[in-house]
């Protein structure tokens, strides 16, 4: 058997999986080997970066042959830009991948019993389909091979893009990217060539120094935009010109906003967002129903396809009318909110104090009355007082985040034994783990994926529990 380390070269290998992180998976003599820039399909020659015991990691050194599943990527920074990892691969590809993926979690991790995972809900745009983006400012670019080669002097170092992946200081300088639907392509090289012009300076990471931070853009369905800028140093006159550039250069935004953030982070927690222009929030709206969504709101970032998961959502659910239904994991309620006219009572709960505000606007606005929203740490506020104080629940709808849901949450919702349970679910690896947990006492009646981001690895997936015969 031959030793294989790092810096070594292994030949003629036939790509037979994909992982969940979006690398391509081959096996050398019993190792696992992923690799980068690879479908399914390709054999290829390739370079050992990492060795560990049981797998390794490589770079594509040769292609032997080229996989028929392959697609060209559309984008110029397809390789570099660790947003679209899969462009490289055809989308009716993705979606068998995506549902694979969802059937090794079920069985391999959770080894759970059920009957069938349903055909995938593919979605409808292959690209321009995100309605949130955020890019970063930095005065130290990302550069090509091309300017790293080159004899000439780089001359712009600033960037506004996205960050290199595995890599905190680094910027890719983004000319188009094809996830968000236009003016927001417009709005970031606006803001680009407005600063270079004026001489505005880009943030430096290393030195905690420079102007602009951040750069956030959120759409809706229905026209709306909002834009937030984040600057790390204060300087009010240079920022208020670059807003009415803005404001004058795009009058169909909606929303427009900055915020000071000279944190170690660039997360908007905990900061106080100011509004220059136009109203502090955008409105998305589904079957009829308003949602308000302020820069600090959770929203799906795909409203289309967060309309057929919710569809899905309630239909699992199967209310009457006559039910409680516990919405866990509520964010600014658009599932509490988008199935209340069906139960009898729903209660939301979210950990983002800020979110459960717009949860309780948007059902004020929509003249609901049959909601309650509650702030906290799940694992807290999901407990057999509050469980009593708000009614048994008929149904519990748990949405939680990639992490899953903590060990004192399932155990809280075993104890309370409601009829049903609907988990909608980002990451089906952990939502297997919960389900295993579950087990005892549910029994899995349906799954269906949901592929909310082509030309990722990621994909949602919704599974219906319901209480086994005691």
């Amino acid at each position: 058997m031959t030793k294989i380390k790092k810096n070594f070269v292994l030949e003629n290998l036939e790509v037979i999986d994909i992982s969940t992180e979006g690398k391509a998976i081959a096996r050398s003599e019993g190792l696992v080997v992923f690799i980068e820039g690879a479908v399914p399909g390709d054999v290829v020659d390739v370079l050992v970066h990492r060795k560990k015991n049981n797998f390794a990691e490589a770079r594509v050194e040769k292609f032997k042959k080229l996989s028929e599943h392959r697609e060209k990527p559309v984008c110029e920074h397809f390789g570099t830009c660790g947003g679209c990892k899969w462009q490289n691969l055809g989308y009716d590809t993705q979606l068998g991948f995506k549902q694979k993926y969802v059937f090794d979690a079920f069985t391999r991790i959770g080894k759970l019993t059920f009957d069938e995972i349903l055909p995938i809900t593919g979605n409808k745009a292959a690209y321009f389909y995100r309605n949130k983006l955020e890019f970063s400012f930095s005065n130290k670019k990302w550069l090509t091979a091309e300017e790293i080669n080159s004899v000439e002097p780089i001359e712009q170092k600033e960037a506004l893009g996205f960050h290199i992946p595995g890599m905190f200081d680094k910027i890719l300088d983004i000319n188009n990217c094809y996830l968000q639907p236009e003016p927001s392509n417009a709005i970031r090289i606006s803001v680009r060539e407005y600063a270079l012009k004026n001489k505005l300076t880009f943030f430096d990471i290393r030195n905690k120094s420079g102007l602009l931070r951040t750069l956030m853009i959120r759409t809706t369905s229905t026209g709306e935009i909002m834009v937030v800028v984040s600057v790390f140093e204060w300087l009010e006159k240079e920022l208020f010109a670059l807003l009415n550039h803005l404001k004058e250069t795009f009058p169909q935004i909606t929303c427009l906003q900055y915020v000071h953030n000279d944190k170690g982070n660039d997360t908007f927690f905990g900061l106080d967002i100011r509004t220059y222009y136009g109203r502090d929030h955008i409105l998305e709206e589904m079957e009829g129903l308003k949602f308000k969504i302020s820069a600090k709101s959770f929203y799906q970032t795909n409203s289309e396809q967060a309309y057929e998961l919710y569809k899905i959502t309630r239909e699992f659910a199967g209310l009457s009318g006559n039910e409680i239904v516990y919405d866990l994991y509520t964010g600014t309620g658009t599932i509490a909110n988008f199935i209340a006219r069906e139960a009898k009572k729903v209660v939301g709960v979210e950990y983002v104090e800020d979110a459960i505000k717009d949860a309780i606007e948007n059902s004020a606005a929509n003249g609901i009355g049959n909601t309650l929203f509650f702030s906290g740490d799940m694992k807290d506020v999901l407990n057999a007082d509050f469980i009593k104080t708000h009614g048994k629940p008929d149904v519990i709808i748990t949405d939680p985040p990639r992490a899953g849901m903590h060990e004192d949450v399932v155990k809280a919702i075993l104890e309370a034994r409601p009829k049903k349970v609907v988990y909608v679910s980002c990451n089906p690896s952990t939502q297997a783990r919960d389900l295993a947990l579950m087990a005892p006492l549910y029994q899995i009646v349906k799954v269906q994926p949901v592929d909310m981001f082509p030309q990722t690895a990621h994909v949602e997936n919704v599974a219906l529990l319901e209480l086994s015969a005691q």
